[in-house]
């Protein structure tokens, strides 16, 4: 593959014919067929199946096309007619593919047939589904229950996810670290301790109802782009759209509707955000305060006038703590927020006027406020912000973290935790005949020290791309090969398949988009969204491979294998008709699953509920909760000379781990992933040149040795102090301990590095480069 590397200024819109031709060149290089068009009709619609990218809502009053460039991507990337057979491992060793890239190794398509991995020969071999359940199962029986982890990605259905806890508790352990603890477990910890419930209280009606949205660190236009149709359906009607966040995204900035054919053909724009405030890396919660300070000014102003800014009534029934974050807020100086915040007082003063005359606001946040070192508090001040004016629990109110994967937010709700305060054990342990252990289980970032302390033997991994998602990833990947048993259920090949334990399989699913026949016939599964509805979703393809199993069958086979036979527990029922294992969950968690199957389809999806948007605070004092932040920055780590703050992020061109394709379009980057983007001011003051190859070594200050080599220096509008590259090749940086304190959230939106100079010239020549070289597939 040749690789033409080039960096342009990007000026159109998200969406329009860029999105257009996004969606193309993915058709084109899955050699997918014309079903896969039929297939894109039925997404994310009634009675269809349900995007396995992102978490965004399914509305009732759906568009034609109720998919975004990002979503067509993913249901292209499963439906792709590429295979993964045994015979390609036949002919590269493990050790060999390492040295591929997360690109390379996703386009060798599908896999087709469980493997097991022979360490004689450093590759992969097909085994039969038998084999591969009893020795797995005969493994795990030899294992003390707490020293193995039972990982799920965010794309686990409802039905397996609940499955999947269930066996994990039968076993012996809470070790159920998720996708979340990577992304959102900040929200679920912030949230659940201030209004008393671990997820957002916007629901996708609020979004025709609110005169003001206020955004925090989230970037729509790649994230969740079918979002861009509520918020130009906003601006349209005069809604203040008011942005802080590091990056300039197009998606937050302007947007051209590809089902328009009036937009697209005259190739008009509509505005999005009204004020667009690039605030430095940490600085939210100085920013935020900045705001809150501002309210205050204004309501005092008002008092004169006989009248009230803040609501006081809703602030003296349903909330407590204000009195000292109030004093913490008038006791901060401006030029203290200024100098955090890196924003000018007026700016931010401009930002605090919208929301002092809207009525109804909603707020929104991403992993920009989530992933530092200080996330719990970043939330915390968006609440504290909503609640001066009591824009929590009214229509056209309410706080919302845009969730990432799937039904990353619903694996939460039917079990998938290591908290076992969070779930209904009592009931569980009632409902199927067995005391749940009782003991906290490990998180995302707790699995991995134990397995570099050689404590954890098994790790099962239910999707994902775990050794490639986590911080430390040099030192991850040594550690791993140290384990007992590694399993990793997939559609296709990715990196964390090529790292292995001393016994390990590599099992092939069903994707969703493909046919699911049981014994009872053709099945579906359930999801639940960012706004907490759940849909049930349904494939219709024909599956790659006679070979795959589903989720679900391959969850009951392992569990099979492993445990002792319960007469409450029927594993080959639930296979054989997933409506039994939702009316299991229906047992479990009565008041959001209630007659579950009946309510499967409502079209826009069933919300399954929640009390802080009801204004019951489930909370110590039952009170919304005002917190007064105990730092200004949410860095975790001071300014020095030389010291930058590092943001990683996504490409338009890549979801999570997986790579589509070299394009980041709505950045202007092109044919590359190995930038780094810092302001043209800065690049001068380090004595640097555009074009200049560098590497990044990383400052966390604990004497290991972290860096990444290989980055050209690119010109991009970002904060002074502050650095861009792409996620996950900038994970080796991220050291394990550098995490949010409360919720143990990576903290990879302020990574402390160091730039280096490489040696050998200081521009970069790489039309075809190494690391992207073509690989025979």
């Amino acid at each position: 593959m040749s690789v033409e590397e080039k960096t342009v200024h990007y000026d159109s819109p998200a969406g329009g014919w860029g999105s257009v031709r996004g969606i193309a060149e993915v058709f084109g290089k899955e050699w997918a067929t014309p079903l896969a068009t039929e297939t894109l009709f039925h997404q994310n619609k009634p009675g269809g199946f349900m995007c396995t990218s992102c978490s965004w809502a399914k509305p009732a009053n759906y568009h034609p096309f109720e998919f975004c460039e990002n979503g067509a991507k993913a249901t292209l990337w499963e439906l792709t007619t590429r295979r993964c057979k045994p015979e390609f491992f036949g002919k590269h060793t493990l050790t060999e593919l390492r040295g591929w890239s997360d690109y390379e190794l996703e386009q060798t398509g599908r896999l087709t047939h469980p493997l097991r991995y022979d360490r004689a020969s450093d590759r992969y071999v097909p085994c039969g589904w038998d084999e591969a359940f009893r020795e797995i199962g005969a493994e795990l029986q030899r294992l003390d229950p707490k020293s193995t982890v039972f990982y799920s990605s965010g794309r686990a259905s409802l039905e397996t996810s609940y499955l999947y806890a269930l066996f994990a508790r039968l076993y012996g352990h809470n070790n159920l670290p998720d996708s979340s603890n990577m992304c959102h477990e900040t929200t679920s910890v912030a949230l659940k301790k201030v209004i008393g419930e671990s997820v957002g209280t916007v629901v996708f009606d609020d979004l025709s109802t609110c005169d003001a949205m206020f955004f925090f660190g989230q970037n729509t236009g790649t994230n969740s782009p079918r979002f861009l149709h509520p918020l130009q359906e906003a601006s349209k009607r005069g809604v203040k759209i008011i942005t802080f966040n590091p990056v300039r995204e197009r998606g937050l900035e302007s947007f051209t509707n590809p089902q328009s054919p009036v937009e697209m053909l005259t190739r008009k724009a509509t505005p999005i955000s009204a004020q667009y405030h690039q605030v430095r890396p940490g600085g939210d919660i100085a920013a935020i305060l900045g705001l809150c300070k501002h309210v205050f000014a204004a309501d005092d102003a008002a008092k004169a006038r006989g009248t009230r800014v803040l609501d006081v009534d809703f602030i003296a029934q349903h909330t407590t703590g204000l009195d000292a974050f109030e004093a913490k807020v008038r006791a901060t100086p401006w030029e203290e927020i200024e100098r955090e915040s890196g924003l000018a007082r007026a700016d931010i003063e401009a930002a605090g006027q919208v929301y002092v005359e809207a009525e109804r606001v909603c707020a929104f946040y991403g992993m920009g406020l989530t992933q530092h070192v200080h996330g719990f508090e970043n939330v915390a001040m968006v609440v504290n912000l909503l609640l001066l004016k009591g824009n929590i629990g009214r229509d056209g109110t309410g706080v919302s973290p845009v969730r990432g994967h799937s039904n990353v937010q619903g694996q939460r709700t039917v079990g998938i935790s290591e908290k076992p305060e969070l779930v209904p054990l009592d009931r569980i342990a009632a409902q199927f005949g067995f005391e749940p252990p009782r003991e906290k289980g490990v998180n995302t970032v707790e699995a991995c020290e134990g397995i570099l302390k050689g404590t954890i033997k098994a790790f099962i991994g239910l999707g994902g791309n775990f050794v490639r998602a986590i911080p430390d990833q040099d030192r991850m990947e040594k550690a791993w090969t140290g384990m007992r048993l590694t399993v990793q259920v997939a559609t296709k090949l990715n990196r964390s398949h090529l790292v292995n334990g001393e016994i390990a399989y590599l099992l092939p699913c069903l994707g969703r988009t493909e046919e699911d026949k049981q014994a009872g016939g053709p099945q579906a599964v359930s999801v639940e969204d960012t706004f907490s509805c759940i849909y049930g979703s349904k494939g219709r393809r024909t599956p790659a491979s006679d070979f795959l199993k589903s989720e679900v069958a391959i969850v009951a086979g392992l569990a099979k294998a492993t445990l002792a036979p319960n007469p409450k527990v029927t594993w080959d029922a639930w296979v054989g008709d997933y409506g039994l294992i939702r009316d299991e969950i229906a047992k479990t968690y009565v008041e959001e699953f209630h007659d579950f199957n009946d309510r499967l389809w409502i079209p826009g999806g069933f919300y399954r509920g929640n009390s802080a948007r009801e204004r019951i605070w489930k909370t110590e004092s039952g009170k919304a909760t005002f917190t007064a932040p105990e730092v200004m920055s949410a860095a975790g780590f001071g300014d020095a000379d030389g010291r930058y703050r590092l943001i990683t992020m996504r490409s338009n061109d890549q979801f999570n781990t997986t790579i589509y394709g070299y394009s980041d379009r709505l950045r202007g980057i092109e044919g590359t992933r190995d930038v780094l983007l810092m302001n043209p001011a800065e690049i001068r003051r380090a004595g640097l040149t555009e074009g200049q190859v560098v590497s990044l070594v990383s400052d966390a200050g604990d004497g290991i040795t972290r860096e990444v080599t290989g980055l050209t220096v690119t010109p991009f509008s970002l904060p002074d102090g502050c650095l861009g590259a792409y996620y996950p090749e900038m994970n080796p940086l991220m050291a394990l301990s550098h995490h949010d304190i409360q919720s143990g959230t990576p903290a990879a939106k302020s990574v402390p590095v160091r730039i280096k100079p490489e040696a050998g010239g200081p521009k970069a020549d790489r039309c075809e480069p190494t690391r992207h070289s073509a690989h025979p597939i």
